[in-house]
């Protein structure tokens, strides 16, 4: 799948992978509509994909509001004529053990932006998509197909986006439409510094040393890209990941323990 020319919106698109995907897809000669909460920060990336060489659109969105998903697919459709693909990007996360929580609301927070923004900008702007035989893009995440101690909020709304997608392929088996399904490790982006604490606020700096094992935004990009482009089914990115997936399979308590160390040690 060649983007050029190709109508792209892309959510969570102010800052991390989806500002610097958006970037990269103008550079490729897309039309991108821009979809944020944070209507600044998308002039200024929209400032970006259009020097890279793209057509671009800001438009302020709240994707936890199903309306706000409505209109961002029909400002893109004006806008552009159609719609050719759809990345769900937008997400937030949390960091606190379940029992350590004060305001369950934060887990009605997550499913809402990580899990039904998905699902209601993915309703409005499928028969678009449907029609060009596009392509269907959830940026989800390693903890959407295993469990990860003091993401339970985030790992469920993951699972839920994953399981939602698989299900949706199957739907469109023939349809000439494909599914993407995205899931990064730790990558180099803000989201960690602004996860949900136990008080339901953000913790205002990420609780892991990110001078560990992480990802750079541009590298995870360049998989995103090529994934697009061959129209995979899915993309776990790195070996360390692949691994622990099999050993979900053969060896679940394990797996499970070397998590549990793996927190532990960070606290350390």
């Amino acid at each position: 799948m060649q983007v050029q020319a190709k109508s792209v919106i892309v959510t969570g698109a102010s800052s991390g992978i989806g500002e610097a995907l958006a970037v990269a897809l103008a550079a490729r000669g897309a039309n991108v509509t821009l979809a944020a909460r944070d209507g600044a920060a998308l002039e200024r990336v929209k400032a970006r994909c259009e020097a890279a060489g793209g057509k671009a659109l800001a438009v302020p969105t709240d994707v936890g509001e199903p309306e706000a998903c409505q209109r961002l697919v029909e400002r893109a459709v004006a806008e552009f004529g159609g719609v050719d693909v759809l990345v769900n990007n937008a997400g937030i996360t949390m960091h606190a053990r379940f029992e350590d929580v004060k305001d369950l609301s934060l887990f009605e927070r997550l499913m809402r932006i990580n899990y039904l923004g998905a699902v209601h900008c993915t309703f409005h702007a499928l028969p678009h998509i449907k029609a060009r035989k596009g392509l269907l893009v959830a940026i989800s995440s390693l903890t959407g197909k295993t469990g990860v101690p003091t993401r339970t909020g985030y790992a469920a709304s993951k699972h839920a986006m994953q399981g939602f997608f698989d299900s949706l392929r199957i739907e469109l088996l023939g349809t000439g439409t494909d599914v993407l399904v995205v899931s990064p490790g730790f990558v180099a982006t803000g989201i960690r510094a602004n996860a949900l604490g136990a008080e339901g606020r953000p913790l205002g700096q990420s609780p892991r040393d990110e001078e560990g094992a992480t990802m750079d935004v541009d590298t995870c990009v360049g998989l995103i890209l090529r994934a697009m482009e061959r129209r995979d089914r899915e993309v776990v990115m790195t070996l360390t990941a692949r691994v622990g997936l099999v050993l979900k399979l053969v060896a679940p308590g394990l797996l499970d323990t070397l998590a549990a160390r793996a927190i532990r040690g960070r606290k350390a």
